[in-house]
């Protein structure tokens, strides 16, 4: 034997212990990162509609209703219905938001429109999730489309459809990207407000990861990203938001961004330019974003709902 060869050897030995704990190490911190950031903070709602009536007085009509998503996990909601046989909004929220964070824009676009307006936990939000885990989008597109269904299966006390008109779309954050996959799945989608909107799952899982870990840093996202393609067995994509948004036809979008601060406020504004029809509204350097909406103040949260509903009752009419 060489020389040379009992070198390799030798320096084998040496070193091939320490890249195998390098190699368990990165694996363990992939898992440890894709098991926490799958599973979003959780907390008691702000507000149900229950304590939302004990402060404004009269009784919200709003029930909490559940549905089957499209691979047999169960969704959950709560639905405010408008008029009859009139058009119907979904309102999708943030990464380790959940519904009630939504409620207060949900009763008003239903006091000012009279549309039908429901709005979902998304998978692994709120409390005591039906479905424990998020993908990031990956699922999320697909039960807003399921949600739709739901909704077309709603009838009046006549028996006729309580939904059946064109369908809008709010969503902020993972929910803006969950509203795009859902429109360009399904063409009655004809309205999207999107709010915050990541340019990709994997800029979401970036960004999840960093807050989770408090560690920004490169390595650490793209563990998070790895552990979670491994974790979901095939079942994560990483699907452009231009690319969703280059597919759509005849869907009025309004785009909400906020100042320099707001962290998704380039991938906004970039989002804009991906629309083959063009007929974008931009709302951008917003004192108050859906990403911030807890700790506004009265005045704020007025005037960014009112941009909201005055979109959708101008675009579903």
């Amino acid at each position: 034997m060489s020389t040379r060869s009992r070198l390799v050897r030798r320096l084998g030995r040496v070193f091939l212990p320490f890249v195998l704990i390098v190699v368990v190490v990165m694996a363990a911190a992939m898992i440890c990162i894709a098991y926490s950031i799958t599973r979003p903070p959780r907390a008691p709602y702000l507000v149900t509609p229950q304590t939302f009536s004990h402060v404004t007085g009269p009784l919200l009509n709003a029930m909490d209703v559940t549905w089957a998503n499209h691979d047999g996990t169960k969704a959950r909601g709560w639905i405010i219905r408008g008029a009859d046989s009139a058009p119907a909004l979904i309102l999708l929220h943030s990464y380790g938001a959940d519904r009630s964070w939504l409620l207060n824009l949900a009763v008003k676009l239903n006091e000012t429109t009279n549309f039908t307006v429901l709005w979902p936990d998304l998978r692994g939000h709120g409390e005591n999730p039906l479905v424990n885990t998020s993908l990031f989008g990956a699922n999320e597109g697909d039960d807003a489309t399921a949600a739709i269904d739901y909704l077309h299966t709603l009838k009046t006390p006549l028996g006729k459809p309580q939904v059946a008109g064109p369908i809008g779309l709010y969503g902020v954050e993972l929910g803006a990207y969950a509203a795009l996959d859902a429109a360009q799945r399904y063409p009655e989608v004809r309205a999207l407000a999107l709010d915050s909107t990541p340019g990709s799952p994997d800029d979401l899982i970036s960004a999840v990861t960093i807050r989770h870990t408090s560690m920004n840093n490169s390595i650490l996202p793209r563990l998070g990203s790895w552990g979670v393609r491994i974790y979901s067995l095939g079942k994560y994509h990483n699907t452009a938001s231009c690319d969703l948004a280059r597919s759509l036809k005849d869907v009025k979008v309004v785009l909400l961004a906020g100042d320099e601060a707001d962290p998704w406020r380039a991938s906004t504004l970039a989002l804009g330019k991906c629309f083959a029809n063009g007929g974008i509204e931009m709302k951008k350097d917003l004192p108050l974003t859906g990403f911030n909406l807890p700790a506004s103040t009265g005045e704020q949260e007025e005037a960014y709902d009112r941009l909201v509903i005055d979109f959708f009752d101008k675009a579903l009419r």
